[in-house]
């Protein structure tokens, strides 16, 4: 047998969606990343099937958002129907703040090759499939992964970091001894993914029908998900006769024996959270940290938030900008988010497997009510149930109310569609690209910057953007001297400031507000920030140039 060494920045172990946009986000600053996947191959069938419009704006970050558009379906609206057929929930958020639709299906394998060919563009990517990870042991300076391949040749690999992104029953997780602390229904549902669609409608139902709740889900490319509760007896383990699944198809389609199945698999929905996303240079990500009840399609979302968390603050760390303690802001920032949502998704399963006739009488009637007040009939349409991220501690600054406004600080930034000097029109992230950004509106921010707040936000990588209204653009630009001159067509961003009491938002690499403030309190707003992150001071004597400055304008 044949025994290899090599070095890494970051080894992740697992090659699903959140261990490949991981390794795309770090890998795509020349840092070497390898990714390490047990199986021979992809999971070539579809598993999550709800995106938001979160996880468009990561890929978009990663520069994947185009590729993946082919395999969704933008604007899916999510209907609640009771037992004798009738609507009586509907989810249809129309939003575009962040730039892309809130809610889409999608077929996640073919999502997931994306991502892995994404992987190719960067020299410095690996991905090893079919190679198991046999043990780690990490030090103060990195980690030793030990993994072999299905021939049993073994490889060591040194890195810095490792990030366990290898699913519910993470190995990394078990080998850390870290608890992953919650339940598991105890129903059991059968989820049917079939080829071909046979029904056709769509949009996705989810069937409180006491008789036996189910939900139907039109994906993309013709593909249909069916998941039916199951009663007990109804089959054992993870096996269901064919006669039992003929006759819950039965219920939705008109020849039940006449069907492309392309897999049957019966689960039950856990809710758990691991009691720690870190020890040491080892970090867990996605359903290794966190595993919720699909109800609400979040899981998947969850496990992406994760890595556009995490991937801007890894290479942070990597590149010698901030100290490791940042890496311990992922956790405090994270964790309470994926707590919410897995509350959310068990109380949404609660209300869809209602069977009791007298709970099933006092739900319909309730919602019922409910849908008379167009405020809270408003509030479930256009989902502000969700719990939105907002971060309270971590790398930012202060939040709470100020002036009876809500502070931006900690909340995700809105993306608009923006027109550069030369009439083309982009979304916002596209001109920022993957760093931080000082957007300021009605004043330039250089007046207000000293020389060391412009050397921190050149090492941290920042774009500088000033918002004017269009008129002004003939006026601003030869000032700017030739500056790139951009316009916010729709007027959010002018919108968005006169929501807010703060004129200057310094946000992070994942669009979040990491402080926000008044043109002359920049150079204490961006030391604040530079404090939270854990940041590294230069060697004496590094230049740093000036930071590109970008002028915003309104048509």
């Amino acid at each position: 047998m044949s025994h290899q060494a090599d070095i890494a920045d970051l080894v992740v172990v697992g090659a699903g969606p959140v261990g490949l946009l991981l390794a795309n986000y770090v890998a795509g600053h020349d840092l070497k990343v390898v990714v390490v996947e047990r199986l021979p191959q992809l999971i070539d069938y579809p598993r999550g099937v709800g995106m938001d419009d979160e996880c468009l704006r990561a890929f978009q970050a990663a520069g994947l958002a185009e590729a993946v558009l082919p395999h969704t379906t933008p604007d899916q609206w999510m209907r609640f129907v009771n037992g004798r057929g009738t609507v009586f929930a509907s989810i249809e958020p129309k939003t575009r703040v962040f730039g892309w639709p809130r809610r889409n299906a999608f077929i996640q394998p073919l999502v997931d090759k994306v991502l892995a060919e994404g992987l190719g563009r960067y020299p410095s990517a690996q991905l090893l499939l079919g190679h198991t990870v046999n043990a780690f042991t990490q030090d103060n300076d990195g980690v030793d992964i030990e993994a072999e391949d299905a021939n049993g040749a073994k490889r060591t690999i040194r890195a810095r970091y490792v990030v366990g992104c290898d699913g519910g029953r993470s190995l990394v997780r078990k080998a850390l001894d870290i608890s992953f602390e919650g339940n598991t229904d105890s129903n059991r549902w059968i989820v049917v993914d079939l080829a071909n669609d046979p029904s056709g409608s769509p949009n996705a139902y989810l069937h409180a029908n006491p008789a036996r709740p189910f939900v139907s889900i039109a994906l993309p490319h013709g593909v249909r998900r069916y998941e039916f509760l199951l009663f007990p007896g109804e089959g054992q383990g993870d096996d269901v006769p064919r006669e039992i699944l003929e006759s819950m198809m039965a219920k939705v389609v008109p020849d039940p024996k006449n069907i492309d199945l392309i897999r049957a698999r019966v689960y039950t929905h856990n809710a758990r959270l691991a009691s720690t996303f870190r020890k040491g240079r080892v970090l867990l990500a996605g359903d290794a940290a966190h595993i919720m009840p699909v109800w609400q399609g979040q899981g998947y979302n969850s496990g992406i938030r994760d890595a556009a968390n995490l991937g801007w603050k890894l290479v942070s760390v990597l590149t010698g900008i901030a100290g490791g303690g940042l890496l311990d802001t992922y956790e405090s920032e994270r964790r309470p988010h994926a707590a919410a949502m897995i509350k959310l998704s068990e109380t949404v399963g609660k209300i869809l497997a209602v069977r009791n006739p007298v709970g099933v009488a006092v739900r319909d009637t309730m919602i019922w009510i409910a849908n008379l007040f167009p405020p809270v009939k408003r509030y479930f349409l256009e989902m502000r149930f969700k719990p939105m991220p907002r971060y309270e501690r971590g790398v930012v600054t202060f939040g709470g109310v100020q002036n009876g406004k809500a502070s931006a600080v900690g909340r995700m930034f809105i993306q608009p569609m923006v027109t550069k000097a030369s009439g083309e029109t982009v979304k916002l992230d596209d001109v920022i690209g993957v760093k931080f950004a000082l957007i300021c509106w009605g004043s330039r921010p250089d007046r207000w910057m000293s020389a060391g707040t412009v050397r921190i936000l050149e090492r941290i990588g920042t774009e500088i953007i000033c918002a004017v209204p269009m008129v002004q653009q003939a006026h601003e630009v030869p000032l700017y001297n030739g500056i790139t001159v951009l316009g916010d067509k729709s007027g959010d961003l002018k919108e968005w400031f006169g929501q807010h009491d703060e004129a200057v938002v310094l946000l992070r690499p994942d669009r979040f507000v990491a402080g926000a403030c008044a043109p002359q309190r920049i150079d204490a707003m961006v030391a604040e920030v530079a404090e939270t992150m854990s940041y590294l001071q230069p060697l004496p004597g590094a230049a740093a140039a000036v930071p590109r400055v970008a002028v915003v304008n309104r048509a």
